[in-house]
């Protein structure tokens, strides 16, 4: 094939890049009927959903030590994670363990790319799962969906929508409800359901905001929260690299692309059209590199053929996509690697009698190369950063008291000469018990001579969670001061055993 007619032919504009699937020219929503996926992709896609719904449903009931296993209630800054309670005072461990997480996600999605937005997040799991599942039972395959769209309002019509939308909204009720056990706990949303409305009307408001925002998302906004709102698939074109495996068509096999023919041969038989047609210049690099690879004869009489690759142009990879792209382009902002593409290629090769495959989880590199190379440098740089944010992790963890103590002196109090021998300083304190369970809890001293004098009642025990405030006075013998400042510890005990110590310092005359 002559390159120069090639170059002077093919436009490489990748007009595609300047705009999404969903918005039109004027800025108008393009709404997307996806035609229903079929195949063991999404076989299996189906039993992960199940799987997750299967966890999502069942986190809340679990408690360890009587605290629920996870939860995340920011109003009252209480947050459990694997049943180990974290206060406002642990916040270092939560933003090391949000670091932590997110060099996670830049290790996995320059490994694997989008896998988790396929496969396990919440947004496609409902979206595809169940919401697209009951319409297309109720309103039927993407074609008639449009149908029904466009079709005048008859009573036919108004029963579908009803169902569904009430379903819809039926659901985003129930998901809401959960998503609201993860912030408050489960114990308080069985008691607002369960209990007269007069007594928790902010809880029913916050409900009821909730089921709206949810059935929003999942009636009307769909697909733009991953295309346009979600930050994660925002950040995948920085994050993605050539050698990232993600849902990807085969360039190499499938170009030059066009419809399947039968023609006639001399001999009176039929044969495919594959090996004779006139090019489509719809992917421009690629059909250079087919061009030169299988370079044919032009003549003046016949215009230029190439051999034809696998990709017959059925484009029921674009009819399946969620998010209405044509993943032939190549990697794309919009794409979730949900592998709804897949499985319609697949199930097209196998009835032309080709293999399976032509999109596929793969590299660019594996594509180009024939050979896939996730272990990189910057693979391993990035498990070398994170399997170190895990140690620090686990060390602070670990090291992590059940109670935390903060013993300060009052601030703007000198010293007080209790009598000729002694002397006293005043302090406050707060215990904040950090563990799943009550604790009985004493103040005293691992000073010698020191005397703790407790102003008002002395505290007895803290329950879990919770935190007691208070002040007392310390007693020490002037003969025993070593100067203005004098180092000494206070120890919390629990049930005879020291669980936690604080050095502070006691003031007193100078030498």
């Amino acid at each position: 094939m002559n390159k120069e007619f090639i170059n002077q032919v093919v436009e490489d504009t990748e007009e595609y890049r300047d705009h999404i699937a969903t918005v039109d020219q004027q800025g108008k929503r393009i709404w997307l009927y996806p035609k229903k996926p079929s195949g063991r992709f999404y076989r299996w896609r189906t039993w992960v959903s199940v799987a997750f719904l299967i966890i999502f449903l069942g986190m809340p009931f679990i408690k360890v030590d009587g605290e629920q296993f996870l939860l995340f209630n920011v109003l009252e800054r209480k947050f459990v994670l694997f049943g180990l309670l974290f206060t406002p005072q642990d916040f270092h461990l939560f933003g090391l363990a949000m670091l932590t997480f997110i060099v996670f996600i830049i290790l996995f999605t320059v490994v694997y790319g989008r896998l988790f937005c396929g496969w396990v997040c919440p947004q496609t799991v409902f979206m595809e799962m169940f919401f697209r599942k009951i319409e297309y039972w109720i309103e039927g395959d993407g074609n008639e969906q449009r149908k029904l769209d466009k079709a005048p309002w008859t009573p036919e019509k108004i029963r579908k929508k009803t169902l569904k939308h009430a379903i819809f909204f039926a659901i985003a009720v129930v998901v809401s409800n959960y998503f609201l056990a993860y912030i408050i706990g489960m114990d308080k949303v069985l008691a607002i359901v369960s209990e007269p409305l007069s007594k928790h009307w902010g809880g029913f408001i916050a409900m009821l905001v909730f089921s709206g925002v949810f059935y929003g998302v999942f009636a009307r906004l769909r697909e733009q929260v991953c295309t346009t709102i979600c930050p994660y698939g925002r950040l995948q074109g920085v994050l993605l690299v050539k050698d990232s495996i993600v849902v990807a068509y085969d360039h190499i096999r499938g170009e030059p692309r066009g419809k399947l023919k039968k023609e006639k041969t001399a001999n009176g038989g039929q044969q495919t059209a594959d090996d004779m047609r006139p090019v489509e210049y719809r992917d421009p690099v690629h059909q250079i590199q087919a061009a030169v690879s299988n370079p044919l004869p032009i003549t003046h009489n016949q215009p230029p053929t190439l051999k034809t690759g696998d990709c017959i142009d059925c484009k029921l990879c674009i009819a399946v996509c969620p998010t209405g792209i044509d993943i032939r382009n190549g990697t794309q902002l919009e794409c979730t690697n949900c592998t709804a593409c897949m499985d319609a290629c697949d199930a097209v090769m196998e009835k032309i009698g080709k293999p399976r495959g032509l999109i596929r989880y793969d590299s660019m590199t594996g594509i180009e190369s024939g050979r896939r190379k996730i272990f990189t440098t910057r693979v391993y740089a990035y498990t070398a950063v994170l399997l170190a944010l895990i140690a620090l992790d686990v060390f602070l963890i670990a090291r992590r008291g059940v109670i935390e103590t903060i013993i300060l002196r009052s601030p703007g109090q000198l010293y007080q000469q209790k009598d000729d021998t002694h002397l006293t300083n005043l302090y406050t304190y707060t215990l904040l018990n950090k563990s799943s369970k009550n604790l009985p809890i004493e103040l005293k001293t691992a000073t010698p001579g020191a005397v703790i004098q407790i102003v008002g009642q002395a505290p007895t025990g803290i329950e879990k969670g919770s935190k007691i405030e208070g002040a007392f006075f310390l007693e020490m013998p002037i003969e025993q001061l070593k100067g203005r400042k004098t180092p000494i510890r206070i120890e919390v005990i629990s049930e005879g055993k020291k669980i936690d110590a604080v050095d502070t310092n006691f003031m007193g005359p100078g030498r």
